[in-house]
């Protein structure tokens, strides 16, 4: 008899992770599937698998990303073979299709019901792809090659019993007869452990310490890129830093990752592409590079404002912690951060690329933070009820529950 559940992710646990935990706690049998990077997940079977080849070199250009993608989806469907062979028979799947393991899994478990995870479902125009022709051409291949990235995921939708999809811009990047089947719900941040604290002095990677009430400005940029809005609040420093010549800012995030948004020139990063012309003050800009998640929340804490950009493109986790942490935010007037902010009521919202207006609305920030309590407030309780884990967990159960996996209570 089919039960537990399989998880399929390239980079196990990925989203997931949380609610895998939670199975195991509820007595659910879990096993997954991922690339043989995958961390994995103490009390989760997980069969790694290895691509036994590249794609074919020559290939015609837009077939790159399906062929990728179905050696995937071959490697996983042999992990998903020896998994049967031990024993394991699903009762329902949950993966995530980005990079195609899900296509023939079916063949593996013909029972199980799937859920699919839309995290994003690529556009060659209206969404990222043209977006900011300044860092990446946008031409007509440009808009082919977006397109073409969706093969295996359209196949995995088509197959679905039912889809997730964290926010509402998100749900609206699928087709719209995919729309019907999808739910939305966030699997949520740590709301009771990340919340609004008194700030604490804040040392330096050079020793120097900011101390609670200075006029700081935070940014998290996990790649450091375009696509995160770097290079709008790079080019808004030079204001803010003459205008309130006690002003910091506080970058974080790995410049030397591989960006979502393409490639960099050769020989840069985006982070030195971005501040390339930009005239600041070194001593009062400081890139900490990827710290630890308490050394992030304690420089959320610390900012007068946090500044949160982004294309049209997935929503930042580091958005929902900011305003769980209860931080005044603005964000860039695009699709994915209205659907967590309002202007003028939880935060502000600045046209993307107007960095001058970013710069005033910054310097107002610096000048007046007894004024922003209400939208600090504000914050919080959106981040109470949009990015509650807890509620997370309870409409996956709930789902779950719905397709067939026996769920204990707590």
């Amino acid at each position: 008899m089919s039960s537990g559940v399989l998880f399929v992710h390239n980079n196990f646990p990925g989203q997931f992770a949380d609610l895998a935990q939670v199975l195991l706690a509820r007595g659910v049998p879990c096993a997954a599937i991922g690339q043989g990077h995958s961390p994995g997940l103490a009390g989760v079977r997980i069969a790694r698998y290895g691509l036994p080849r590249g794609t074919t070199p020559g290939i015609f250009p837009l077939a790159v990303r399906a062929e990728a993608d179905l050696i995937r989806a071959s490697s996983a469907f042999r992990a998903a073979q020896a998994l049967k062979e031990a024993g394991w028979d699903p009762a329902v799947i949950v993966g995530h299709p980005g990079w195609g393991e899900m296509t023939f899994l079916a063949d593996v478990f013909p029972d199980a019901r799937t859920v699919a995870f839309a995290e994003f479902y690529y556009h060659g125009r209206g969404y990222d792809v043209g977006f900011d022709p300044e860092f990446q051409p946008f031409d007509q291949d440009a808009v082919l090659r977006a397109d073409a990235k969706n093969g295996m995921m359209a196949i995995a939708y088509a197959n679905a019993d039912a889809i997730v999809a964290p926010t509402p811009f998100q749900a609206a990047s699928l087709p719209r007869r995919f729309r019907d089947a999808t739910r939305i719900f966030h699997e949520g941040v740590d709301i009771e452990a990340i919340r609004p604290a008194p700030a604490q002095p804040f040392e330096l990677p050079d020793g120097r310490v900011l101390a609670p009430g200075a006029p700081v400005i935070t940014h998290v940029n996990n790649h450091m890129e375009p696509l995160r809005g770097l290079h709008t609040v790079a080019r808004a420093l030079p204001r803010l830093l003459a205008e309130v010549p006690d002003a910091h800012a506080i970058f974080i995030g790995d410049p030397n990752k591989k960006p979502y948004g393409g490639s960099p020139p050769e020989g840069m990063t985006w982070q030195e592409v971005c501040f390339r012309g930009v005239d600041y003050d070194p001593a009062r800009v400081h890139f900490l590079g990827q710290v630890p998640h308490a050394r992030m929340l304690a420089a959320l804490r610390l900012g007068v404002v946090h500044t949160y950009y982004t294309y049209p493109f997935v929503l930042s986790w580091s958005l929902s912690e900011a305003m769980a942490s209860g931080c005044y935010v603005i964000g860039s007037d695009t699709p994915p951060v209205r659907d967590a902010i309002q202007d003028g009521v939880n935060g502000r919202l600045l046209p993307f690329f107007d960095h001058d207006a970013l710069a005033g609305a910054l310097i107002d920030a610096c000048r007046n933070p007894e004024a922003k309590a209400p939208l600090r407030a504000a914050a919080r309780a959106t981040a109470e009820a949009m990015f509650s884990r807890a509620k997370g967990r309870e409409a996956w159960l709930s789902l779950l529950r719905e397709l067939g996996v026996a769920i204990a209570p707590a």
